[in-house]
């Protein structure tokens, strides 16, 4: 049997279309269906790897995890990461296909639309509910003879569709009407209804607004969704950094982390987000660095123009001076490169410059290679020194994704690893320099790690000589988390107007 589809349409990028798929994912799951995400194409830099060592966007693999799903590589099929205005590095199916620009993937649109339509019959074989997820706007005329996320993939899974819009942001019924407008007639009967998302306020009030709505366009408001607290779900792109607050009550420390135009998996930061007290925020120059009790240095996309453009904003020298003066800095996968002596590139796999001297705060030497490396890592805390010393001896979780091989020069490691996708192994993970004040590694995801996220945040507050709050490293679970999404979302929405679209 055939799965039924639901989709989820935006009126324009950032409107919510990821949070709503991952909390309708969670609701009908926890009503017993078999429920999967989908997205055809997903232009992101925030990427998971599954089980089989394969790279999807990070927004799907959390839709999975909200369904109780194992993601794979056909929730995403295709993910577009870019590295500049005018390039992406195109992954299919998990696996680097190239990096082209627009013109180029366009050449490819046919093939690539071919390999949506096998992912998602394969999904729908498997499976009860498939909730797909649009990418920007259906309005967006100038890309419409080319698209293959929005209405092109309502049409081949012949899904109804909801359309939704942020009032946060202001104009949500001008962006209603405005996108049935400009689709075509048949693409138009698809919208079954709307979802106003991020409301605040009094419901009443919207009450004529949302009936003018429906007498207008036909289309009926089928839930306003109030607005949420950030971190529900992972961030899926650098729109959401541009969203970013202090913790509620007082701030007793401070992470600043460095914003680069090309950063790559911030998602990382989450978990310290969370932790009352924390305040994580973001720089762009050096003056953004002053107060930090600890600098993060994350990933990137194009480490090699990251690390220009580092150097042009006076940043990396603030960095160095920093570190100097006693404030730790942890850099993460492309930021643990640039913290080295140097990163080669002799074959031209990030850029054209051959080589590039780095910060030069730890002993290692990095030089990109053509294969990347997607792989979960089960590892342990080997630091005996600095902000990881009172996790050591814990076990450790996360992921790699780096073009990247780094050769370290005599400097201790804060991990060692103990298996790469399943695989045992010995390896040991990053370099230490500074007593330990400086740390490096190419594993993604420790921070969700909680006794390493303690014993970093405990080890900070006392070389403030600030408290420890006793909360921290006693996160919320992510099953509670969409367990919260979904009562908030479901208690907002016609769920049984909703469930009958999608044939249930």
């Amino acid at each position: 049997m055939t799965a039924p589809c639901l989709m989820v349409q935006g009126t324009a990028s950032g409107v919510g279309k990821t949070l709503l798929t991952a909390a309708l994912c969670r609701i009908f799951s926890r009503r017993g269906y078999r429920v999967a995400p989908f997205k055809a194409q997903n232009m992101a830099l925030n990427a998971a790897v599954t089980a089989d060592g394969r790279e999807i966007g990070r927004a799907q693999a959390a839709q999975a995890d909200a369904a109780g799903v194992e993601p794979t590589v056909d929730m995403n099929p295709i993910l577009m990461k870019p590295e500049g205005d005018d390039r992406s590095q195109i992954v299919v199916r998990g696996v680097p296909l190239g990096r082209l620009t627009f013109e180029e993937y366009g050449a490819h649109r046919d093939e690539l639309l071919g390999v949506v339509a096998e992912s998602l019959a394969r999904l729908r074989g498997a499976h009860d509910l498939v909730i797909i997820e649009g990418a920007g706007s259906p309005a967006e005329i100038n890309l419409s003879a080319g698209d293959i996320v929005n209405m092109r993939i309502a049409r081949l899974a012949d899904a109804p569709v909801l359309l939704v819009g942020d009032i946060d942001r202001g104009g949500v019924f001008a962006a209603f009407v405005g996108t049935l407008a400009l689709l075509q007639p048949d693409d138009r009967a698809r919208v079954a209804g709307f979802v106003v998302n991020k409301f605040r306020g009094n419901l009443a009030l919207l009450a004529p607004g949302l009936h003018t709505l429906h007498e207008r366009t036909g289309v009926p408001v089928l839930g306003v969704v109030p607005y949420l607290e950030r971190g529900l779900v992972p961030a899926e792109d650098s729109l959401d950094l541009d969203d970013t607050a202090p913790p509620p009550g007082d701030e007793r420390l401070a992470i600043v982390v460095v914003r680069p135009p090309r950063i790559a998996n911030f998602d990382d930061l989450e978990p310290l987000a969370r932790e009352p007290g924390v305040h994580v925020r973001f720089a762009t120059s050096p003056s953004h660095l002053v107060g930090a009790d600890l600098l993060i240095v994350p990933g990137s996309k194009s480490t090699m123009a990251d690390l220009a453009w580092l150097r042009e904003r006076g940043v990396a020298d603030a960095l160095i001076s920093a570190v100097r003066a006693g404030t730790p800095l942890i850099g993460l996968c492309g930021g643990y490169q640039m913290l080295g002596h140097a990163l080669e590139d002799p074959d031209g796999v990030e850029s054209s410059v051959t080589v590039a001297p780095g910060l030069g705060l730890l002993p290692v030497t990095t030089t990109f290679v053509g294969t990347k490396r997607t792989v979960r890592v089960r590892g342990r805390v080997i630091a005996d020194v600095g902000p990881l010393a009172a996790a050591r001896g814990q076990a450790i979780e996360g992921y790699e994704i780096h073009m990247g091989r780094t050769r370290v020069e005599g400097a201790a490691a804060p991990f060692g690893i103990l298996d790469r996708g399943g695989v045992p192994c010995g390896d040991r993970d990053g370099a230490l320099a500074f007593d330990g004040a400086v740390v490096g590694t190419y594993v993604h995801g420790i921070f969700a790690n909680d006794g390493l996220r303690r014993a970093l945040l405990r080890w900070v507050a006392a070389r403030k000589g600030v408290a420890s709050d006793p909360r921290w490293g006693d996160g919320e679970s992510a099953t509670a988390r969409y367990d919260r999404l979904a009562d908030a979302v479901a208690a907002a929405l016609d769920l049984k107007t909703i469930a009958a679209l999608a044939g249930l």
